[in-house]
């Protein structure tokens, strides 16, 4: 008899075996000859496990007093490196065993946030499971208790009173709380992502409850690979890791960061259908230079002002190389809120060493680049017909335009430099021109056009006479009444994007652009806005969300075994979400598809990436599936509840 404690669990010859992430094939059950009882705790069996084969019984209680038995490696109970838990490679209707260290059951199974069911544990598992007396004698189905849960959530009155519940739920039972995201993705987006995931990472130090990702600061330097052996889950496919300095539009939050992460992979799983297990979220604490933060005795990161330099470089490299070394070639590693001297220069040194993708400058700019494709099938024309404004040349600004001027080169054939010159930029110092060129940054410098110094953004719409307004600035209030109607006044149909986030830093509201451009405005925003009426016409105002391409693009890359990110794939899909429009869309003045079909427009933006990287000889899946938008779609996790033996 062995207990499946980590040493022997999570072994290569041990109790896990083999398989793909993907492989939705009826694994191999354990041989007739072996038996796994779990047993209920603090009984005379000491809550062990029995395993029991031709040539070995022995038993090793949780107190370690016995030795280990050796286990047959052909002996083994079904899994895999990529599912210790079985449950994810089996058929939808097969039996499955809830895993954890050890089979759980009782108490602690009701505790295991990853096959809690509540009240929907059925007669039968109650019985096999110990489970007896423990939960009121109802059984519900999971559908009613989706409905008990969004009946409870919207009684609260306050955003980040509904974030906390739903955080409390994805800590107690993993697969209501996808089911429930899911099935209610529109209303409870804007709960666990931006803009209330914003007001949780300023207060995250006050609501911290339990950790749910891991914390790499400079005290784990030397140490990093050591630190990843302590998250629980072994099968890493995506990393999402921010050191918190630019936390959406609110700045530095330190270690408050960590919600950014711990968001974005809920929607990884629920839009993208990436496996919760194979998610893990990161936050690395250099310190802060918040000094709101570094003076509230609630703050939990370091005390201490930001590192830098060589030091910060260090750490960065440690935890890039530690990643690879412990979860392989084609973990994904997705850069979140880095300030951008530092966004751009990770992602130039590691593009090419690792795959790496940095959400804010391009998936930023992959859908914004997908609505403008679909406006212009309002508006009319190409992309290489018309002039583009930016308020703001950070990550985001630059992120976009060279998107776009990547798009309207392949379009046309022009030169990249020349497709550049359709675009301009205005940063803090007024616009970018090449009288600039030796103060600018060098993210900046492609944008540096020949053109007189001009310092107000209004000056810039009637000198530059732009089609197209995008703002990512971070700067709440900056398209002003004169600058939309300039705007107006230049065009029939304005198309104007105000994407910064959370909403109190918009650049302008739907309302305001409705409004000053008398109802024809084409609009987007970074953040949700409700539906406009002018004029008795209603406006359904567009949100550029980046949880339109990530997720999709994420799957794409996991599905195909992509080892490096391409400028080609990202274009692929901007064009795979633009496709997703229909006419019905536009003809409510939505140049974004709706998100209760986000699960689908995934499934279409991961085949468009993954068939590029098979193109591109980046893909190491072979052979590539013959429908890879099927493909994509069997791939997605089911947050159904699986029925225990």
């Amino acid at each position: 008899m062995i207990s499946l404690h980590r040493s022997c669990f999570l072994s290569n010859t041990g109790i896990s075996g083999s398989s793909s992430p993907f492989s939705y094939k009826l694994k191999k059950l354990p041989p007739a000859s072996i038996k796994v009882t779990a047993v209920v705790p603090n009984r005379d069996r000491n809550n062990s496990v029995l395993i029991e084969n031709n040539n070995t019984l022995k038993e090793v209680r949780e107190d370690g007093t016995s030795s280990v038995a050796d286990v047959d490696s052909n002996h083994t109970v079904a899994g895999g490196d990529r599912d210790v838990y079985y449950d994810d490679a089996a058929t939808e209707d097969q039996l499955v065993t809830p895993w954890a260290m050890s089979v759980a059951s009782g108490y602690s199974l009701l505790r295991d946030p990853h096959h809690n069911k509540g009240l929907a544990f059925t007669e039968k598992e109650r019985d096999a499971h110990y489970l007896r007396g423990l939960l009121p004698p109802t059984v519900i189905s999971q559908e009613l208790q989706v409905k008990k849960m969004m009946r409870s959530i919207r009684k609260y009155q306050v955003p980040l009173q509904k974030y906390m519940a739903m955080m409390d739920l994805q800590e107690t039972n993993e697969r209501l709380f996808y089911k429930l995201l899911i099935d209610n993705v529109e209303e409870l987006l804007p709960v666990v992502y931006t803009p209330t995931v914003g007001e949780a990472c300023q207060k995250y130090g006050s609501i911290f409850r339990r950790p749910q990702g891991l914390f790499i600061s400079l005290n784990e330097k030397g140490k990093i690979h050591e630190v990843l052996r302590n998250w629980p889950q072994k099968n890493i496919q995506v990393i999402v890791v921010t050191d918190g300095e630019r936390i959406l539009g609110l700045g530095d939050l330190g270690c408050q960061g960590m919600g950014i992460p711990i968001g974005k992979l809920s929607l990884y799983t629920a839009l993208g259908g990436v496996r919760p297990s194979a998610c893990l979220p990161v936050t690395i604490d250099v310190g802060t230079n918040n000094e709101q933060l570094l003076n509230d005795e609630f703050y939990i990161g370091l005390r201490q002002r930001r590192a830098t330099g060589q030091e910060y470089a260090e750490l960065m490299h440690e935890f890039m190389t530690a990643v690879k070394q412990k979860y392989g070639e084609k973990v994904l590693i997705q850069f979140e809120d880095f300030a951008n001297h530092n966004a751009f220069d990770l992602l130039a040194k590691y593009g090419t060493t690792h795959l790496v993708f940095n959400d804010d400058i391009q998936g930023t700019a992959s859908v914004v680049l997908a609505g403008l494709v679909a406006a212009l099938k309002v508006v009319g024309g190409t992309l290489a017909d018309h002039r583009f404004l930016f308020l703001g040349a950070g990550e985001a600004g630059t992120g976009i335009a060279e998107l776009i001027a990547l798009e309207i080169s392949k379009q046309t054939n022009m030169p990249l430099e020349e497709a550049r010159k359709k675009i301009s930029l205005v940063d803090s110092k007024g616009l970018i021109v090449k009288s600039r060129m030796d103060s600018l940054q060098l993210f900046k410098k492609p944008w540096a056009h020949d053109h007189e110094p001009i310092k107000k953004l209004v000056d810039a719409v009637n000198g530059i006479k732009p089609t197209v307004l995008i703002g990512t600035s971070g700067v709440g209030k900056t398209f002003t009444k004169e600058i939309v109607e300039a705007m107006a006044a230049l065009n029939d149909k304005p198309i104007i994007f105000s994407l910064s986030n959370p909403t109190s830093q918009s650049e302008c509201t739907a309302e305001e652009a409705y409004t000053w451009s008398k109802g024809r405005a084409i609009f987007a925003s970074g953040s949700p806005f409700d539906p406009v009426e002018y004029e008795g016409k209603v406006f359904m105002p567009g949100q550029a969300n980046n949880a339109y391409i990530f997720p999709g693009f994420g799957l794409g890359l996991i599905m195909s075994g992509a080892i490096r990110v391409h400028d080609d794939m990202l274009l692929a899909a901007s064009e795979a979400l633009a496709a997703q429009v229909t006419q019905e869309n536009f003809d409510k003045g939505l140049i974004y598809p709706p998100f209760k079909n986000i699960r689908k427009i995934s499934a279409h933006i991961a085949a468009n990436v993954a068939a590029k990287a098979y193109e591109l000889g980046l893909a190491t899946r072979q052979p590539q599936p013959k429908d890879l938008v099927k493909y994509a779609e069997s791939c997605m996790y089911n947050p159904a509840y699986r029925s225990y033996r």
